[in-house]
């Protein structure tokens, strides 16, 4: 297991002691689209001790923020005709998906393309930032995080995620080193540096323990299981004895929030078997509308209404959970 007390204890000048973190999931896309760096900013503005890129990889092998390698959701590409001809249909974790894949593009080709709401029935105040924005590299990301500490004088934390590293290295694509090479040119691939990375898949986190001593999270639901482990499923990774397994080559386990909170809002036995097993816990994702909240947290009947967010920050404080993604970073609570 790698030495998260010593990254953690490093990091103290930016998150107290015995604070629960507080993510910014894919930046603060409660109020931006998604992985912009105007969305990340928003976060860090508000607070987030952590800004959360998920990253795929262009055709020439750069790491980009994207929650999905398909983009005709969160970007213009379905309305270019010069891109019309690489729609495509791929199998990707065994799942078939039509539309446009960032590993098609080179990155001149996908720095032509503007960023858009991923959820505009939800968040139709987003929409209005259509078409304003490119797609990030993770290297402009490391650049914006750098200049806003340089600004507000606190450490802000990157916690990245490689999505289908099994898939894209079909396509001759290592993201896993392709993430340690860009962490080596910025200097952050060292112990007690404010960065955690985390996939869904255990193949890429086995291999990155013996590449980097930064922290690693094991991402978990409470459907499925890993793509590069055909057979193999989450909820057997959550027992005792799957937890003691994650333990040896991760630092936690990043869950979604029904694994870690049951219907009356207490802990569910989940997070004290991880404590138990050396494992940080972080909860994925807390949201402001009341479409993603359990009914415990519902106020009124309009699903796209906010929900009782500040409860559900004082229960996620009160199970012992030590960090959570959020898409609203603005409205958790002041902390400090």
């Amino acid at each position: 297991m790698k030495g998260w007390l010593v990254a953690l204890a490093a990091m103290a000048l930016a998150v107290p002691a015995g604070a629960t973190i507080v993510i910014a999931h894919r930046g603060a896309s409660g109020e931006r689209p998604e992985h912009t760096l105007a969305a990340y900013e928003r976060a860090i503005d508000q607070g987030a001790d952590y800004v959360e890129p998920d990253l795929v990889a262009t055709r020439d092998g750069v790491l980009v923020a994207r929650h999905e390698n398909e983009i005709s959701g969160t970007t213009d590409v379905a309305s270019r005709p010069e891109f019309a001809h690489r729609k495509a249909t791929r199998t990707i974790d065994g799942e078939q998906v039509t539309g446009w894949f960032v590993e098609e593009f080179t990155l001149a080709e996908l720095r032509t393309l503007r960023a858009r709401e991923r959820l505009p029935e939800v968040r139709r105040a987003n929409t209005r930032f259509d078409g304003l924005y490119p797609v990030p590299t993770l290297a402009e990301v490391i650049a914006l995080v750098r200049a806003k500490e340089a600004e507000t004088g606190r450490r802000i934390g990157l916690y990245p995620e490689l999505k289908h590293p099994a898939y894209l290295a079909t396509r001759g694509l290592d993201t896993p080193a392709l993430l340690v090479a860009e962490l080596d040119r910025a200097g952050l691939n060292r112990a007690g540096e404010p960065v955690f990375i985390q996939c869904f898949e255990v193949g890429p986190l086995k291999r990155l323990d013996g590449l980097t001593p930064l922290p690693l999270i094991q991402l978990v639901s409470a459907e499925g299981g890993p793509a590069d482990l055909p057979g193999s499923t989450y909820r057997a990774m959550l027992s005792r004895e799957g937890l003691a397994a994650i333990a040896a080559y991760a630092d936690g386990i990043g869950a979604e929030l029904p694994l870690l909170l049951g219907p009356d809002g207490t802990a569910t036995p989940l997070v004290g078997m991880a404590h138990a097993a050396g494992l940080k816990v972080h909860a994925w994702t807390l949201r402001l509308e009341n479409r993603f909240l359990p009914p415990l947290l519902r106020l009124g009947s309009d699903p796209d209404a906010p929900g009782d967010f500040a409860r559900a920050w004082q229960l996620i404080r009160a199970g012992g959970i030590d960090g959570v993604f959020t898409d609203n970073p603005g409205a958790i609570p002041v902390r400090r």
